[in-house]
């Protein structure tokens, strides 16, 4: 069953063991490693922490590291990709 994107609205949203935790409106919940983002992955966990809903619980922000996801985003798997050999931002 797809999700209409207006049900992805995030409610909460923390830091556990080196996993983003979403609670969203509807109830549901979702996780992602912060592996998947290179700025998240090279922050602090006090920086990781940090996190705030924005745009309604449409985005996340972590304003010290200058990083912002889309919920959709985020529960749909479309993370960015990382060219072989990059280093992070």
């Amino acid at each position: 069953m797809e999700r209409n994107t207006d049900e992805m609205i995030a409610v909460e949203a923390a830091l556990r063991d080196g996993q983003i935790w979403l609670r969203l409106l509807d109830g549901a919940t979702h996780t992602f490693p912060v592996q998947y983002y290179p700025r998240l992955a090279a922050a602090a966990p006090g920086q990781l922490a940090a996190v705030k809903l924005r745009v309604g619980g449409r985005a996340l922000r972590w304003e010290e590291i200058d990083e912002d996801i889309w919920i959709f985003d985020a529960v749909t798997g479309r993370y960015p990709v990382v060219e072989a050999g990059m280093g992070t931002a």
